[in-house]
């Protein structure tokens, strides 16, 4: 069953020249894609918090060989089902002799997201005609949520990419069953090995069309999810079964964990985030639902679209803790709406947010190239002060590479910026452009200084290098569960904290204190032998003590 991606995809993005409305070819929006995509995936150290827990799991894998239940440093039970670690481990393996592990773990970070893009706009393509495919993968590579967490080391990028599968199975299964049953399967398998309980979402959602709606209530439909349900048996089987041979103990603690999720209570959180999270699919999405309110209930691709949301609305605001990285999944049906919504867009209206994206990100790339430039000439002088104060260094070194990509990313906005036709389509595409252009100056121009502000290399290494060679232990104190995994990360070095131990039996001990409480200050017999903190960070800073007695 070959994928024919003639069809389902190139059809999404292949328009007559003098349809595209926004005077930028298909060519050049395909090279922003992989734009997007590659920028910010190397270059810069795991960054709390997003990226803590990941870079302790992935070195789990790659130092302890933990593949069937990787664990972060000092925990006795996972964080999630191993799929994404694993991938992002062998990538770092692969690129180990180029790459540091951090940078070449997140490299496959590339092919979790040409998935999801490609699924996007496939979906866009099924749910309304050719040509919307397209906009549905421009709105969702503007979209401002995802860009925040796209390119960082955690397992919810390839539950993302898995679910977009799911959505893309199930407005396919109308057309093209076998081929929707068996991307829904894998999808449902490929979830769940990534992030547990993540295909209840797409289960919920086709069990209610299959229940509520007479479109969706076909006994061909009744056969795609029991076939699905089969192809994602043995994906799912074949680890809970390696899991219960080797590691029982830590299955049963998973299982009592993933039903514990259903204790929160986080459905204002989500709705709150989605007016900023979901821009500029949200506002798009909210015309088609005015546009189309006489079809919503009618029409299988709104019944699809909306059953999803509010499923995913419901199960993430019961099951999932309030990060902004969990709402990813409420994005799929907002894009896809969002994008059937452009060609309705009012002319006016349609120029007004043609005109918004085009300030907005120009004026914010200015700002980050004045920032570059007063970092690195001193002008103009109280710019320079407030970089200095927020990024904790006084200097930058003048990266030629960096140099030369941000200025073709500038050239090239100003060029389709200046040029674009205002259409209705160039609303989407221009925001897309836009929101990589934006990224990709953050990405080389900043991204030393951002680098040095979030990074806790300088820090731990400086401790590394006060110790000896040999030593017992380290206990620690009110230090952080994603400090304690990067420490590790950086040091080698398994602390003991005091709160589990409950004895000071080591040679030193550590303590992370935080602005605004009270240190502690230990008994006679302990020696303090260094003091750091990361250099723009005004709350929290560390203290080593040796025992000299």
């Amino acid at each position: 069953m070959r994928f024919q991606l003639d069809h389902d995809w190139q059809g999404n993005i292949s328009e007559p020249r003098a349809e595209l409305g926004n005077g930028a070819k298909t060519q050049l929006l395909l090279v922003l894609c992989a734009v997007w995509i590659l920028i910010g995936l190397v270059g810069h150290a795991p960054w709390k918090p997003l990226e803590s827990t990941g870079i302790s799991l992935i070195q789990s894998i790659i130092q302890d060989h933990r593949f069937i239940a990787p664990l972060a440093d000092g925990e006795n039970q996972i964080e999630s089902a191993p799929l994404y670690y694993l991938t992002a481990a062998f990538s770092a393996k692969f690129f180990s002799a180029i790459l540091p592990i951090h940078d070449g773990a997140r490299v496959f970070n590339s092919v979790w997201l040409t998935v999801l893009l490609l699924m996007v706009g496939m979906t866009g393509r099924e749910l309304w005609s050719q040509g919307v495919g397209r906009h549905a993968t421009f709105i969702m590579i503007g979209t401002v949520g995802l860009m925040l967490s796209a390119h960082s080391l955690n397992h919810q990028i390839a539950s993302f990419a898995a679910l977009a599968t799911g959505f893309y199975a199930l407005a396919l299964s109308h057309r093209r069953l076998n081929r929707a049953t068996l991307l829904f399967g894998l999808a449902l398998g490929l979830s769940f090995l990534s992030e547990g309980l993540a295909p209840l979402v797409i289960l919920i959602s086709s069990a209610l069309c299959l229940t509520i709606f007479n479109t969706w209530r076909k006994v061909k439909f009744l056969r795609f999810m029991f076939f699905s349900i089969l192809i994602a048996s043995p994906l799912i089987g074949t680890w809970l079964t390696l899991l219960h041979q080797f590691y029982p103990i830590i299955l049963d603690k998973w299982w009592l964990n993933q039903s514990h999720f259903f204790n929160f209570s986080n459905h204002f959180y989500f709705f709150r985030i989605l007016i900023w999270y979901a821009w500029p699919a949200l506002p798009l999405a909210l015309l088609g639902l005015w546009r189309f309110r006489l079809q919503l209930l009618h029409q299988a691709k709104f019944q699809l679209m909306l059953t999803f949301f509010v499923i995913t609305f419901l199960v993430l605001g019961f099951a999932s803790p309030s990060k902004d990285i969990n709402a990813l999944p409420l994005l799929l049906p907002i894009v896809a709406l969002g994008a059937g919504s452009v060609e309705q867009l009012k002319r006016d209206f349609a120029a007004a947010l043609n005109w918004f994206a085009v300030m907005l990100f120009t004026t914010l790339g200015t700002l980050i190239w004045l920032g570059w430039i007063a970092m690195l000439y001193g002008f103009p002088a109280k710019l320079q002060e407030r970089m200095r104060f927020l990024s904790g260094t006084y200097s930058i070194e003048f990266n030629s590479i960096a140099f030369v990509l941000a200025l073709v990313m500038t050239l090239t906005w100003l060029t389709i910026s200046l040029r674009a036709k205002l259409t209705k389509r160039s609303t989407v595409t221009n925001w897309a452009i836009g929101m990589t252009f934006v990224w990709g100056l953050l990405m080389t121009l900043w991204l030393p200084m951002i680098d040095h502000a979030k990074s806790y290399s300088p820090v731990f290494m400086s401790l590394k290098k006060t110790l000896p060679k040999d030593f017992t232990c380290m206990n620690s104190l009110n230090v952080g569960k994603a400090q304690s995994y990067l420490f590790k990360y950086y040091t080698n070095i398994s602390l003991k904290p005091l709160e589990k131990s409950q004895s000071l039996n080591c040679d030193f001990y550590l303590i992370q204190d935080e602005k605004g409480s009270g240190k502690m200050t230990p008994g006679q017999e302990w020696e303090l032998i260094w003091q750091g903190k990361r250099a723009a960070d005004r709350k929290e800073s560390f203290r080593l003590f040796q025992r000299s007695q």
